[in-house]
């Protein structure tokens, strides 16, 4: 297969040297329900660490405005009764108001909320990476249109990525019994089929796809665990290597994964 490969070391292209010294770019950490926000608030300094950003915006749901206090890197948009985002033009701007937009999770789990995001990730024009819960209520609201944005990276897991496909009644299948190359074949094909880019794990590979091409990592090699995986700190890498090596999803995310 011309379009799949196995990476098992770091890239001979060191991408980090394109990483500026001078801090640049702003990146929107977006997430958080009444009850759950402390992962939103460590990522987001976690990525201000590892990477020069100029601005790293948190962006929460108002319903937390008493919780926390005034600091300037919160944003807080207008929320449901059970403490999620709603919908409102101002969750579109800021969408729009980022380089990178990096969709945590820990929401709600409201149709509103769902419209809400749904929306947001159908019309914005910003490169914006979904993951965790995110993804799983983003798959029963229009997926079929948010699908159609390109500036969207999908990082799910495989029953995820199940879902997302039946929401679809795309015609080809993902099981967690089958083997890696027929795992590849779909994510080529839908890839080729949906312009959003996707990150997955399945039998301890983790899999990036972006217009029908596919690229293998073993986890082994990776210094990651499954759990490790799904922790917000990949994607915050993802997001901070992809920032400043822009089009180059694939090649900006192994040197992320290597990192």
């Amino acid at each position: 297969m011309e379009y799949f490969e196995k990476i098992a070391k770091k890239p001979k292209e060191d991408l980090r040297w394109n990483i500026p010294e001078r801090k640049q770019g702003i990146v929107n950490i977006i997430g958080g329900n009444t009850g759950s926000f402390n992962n939103e608030i460590k990522v987001a300094e976690f990525i201000g660490r590892e990477y020069p950003i100029e601005d790293i915006k948190v962006v929460l749901p108002d319903s937390l405005k008493n919780k926390l206090p005034p600091l300037p890197n919160f944003i807080f948009m207008p929320a449901t009764e059970t403490g999620s985002f709603s919908e409102s033009q101002e969750l579109y701007d800021v969408f729009n108001a980022a380089d990178y937009n990096l969709v945590l999770g820990d929401l709600s789990r409201n149709a509103i909320t769902g419209k809400a995001l749904a929306q947001a990730c159908r019309k914005t024009e910003r490169m914006t990476l979904v993951t965790k819960d995110t993804v799983e209520l983003l798959a029963e609201h229009e997926a079929e249109r948010w699908l159609m944005n390109e500036n969207l990276v999908l990082m799910a897991s495989m029953p995820q990525l199940q879902k997302i496909l039946r929401a679809v009644y795309y015609p080809k299948m993902l099981l967690l019994s089958q083997s890696l190359v027929q795992v590849v074949e779909v994510l080529h094909k839908f890839t080729l089929s949906y312009p959003v880019a996707l990150v997955t794990l399945h039998n301890e590979q983790i899999l990036l796809a972006e217009n029908g091409i596919v690229r293998a990592i073993p986890l082994e090699k990776s210094g990651y665990s499954p759990i490790m995986i799904w922790s917000g700190e990949l994607a915050a890498k993802i997001v901070g290597m992809n920032l400043y090596n822009p089009n180059q999803f694939i090649d900006a995310s192994c040197a992320a994964i290597f990192e």
